[in-house]
């Protein structure tokens, strides 16, 4: 159960990070020439809230099918 807890906070600050990314990689294309290392603030985090998505969302299912198979 623990380890559910430290994925859902993860996926927490993960999205944190990713909003602030994102509002890092506007001001930059707005302001003029970009940077293209800039546009990885946004794609790391968003590759790690993938997995965490993932992992909390099959997690109801697989809980479920497991009680299942135990019975």
């Amino acid at each position: 159960m623990k380890w559910n807890r430290w994925i859902r906070q993860i996926h927490r600050w993960l999205s944190i990070v990713f909003t602030l990314g994102m509002i890092v990689n506007v001001f930059n294309v707005a302001g003029g020439r970009p940077t293209y290392w800039v546009y990885f603030l946004a794609i790391v985090p968003l590759f790690l809230l993938l997995f965490t998505g993932l992992y909390l969302f099959a997690l109801p299912y697989v809980t479920r099918w497991r009680a299942e198979t135990v019975r």
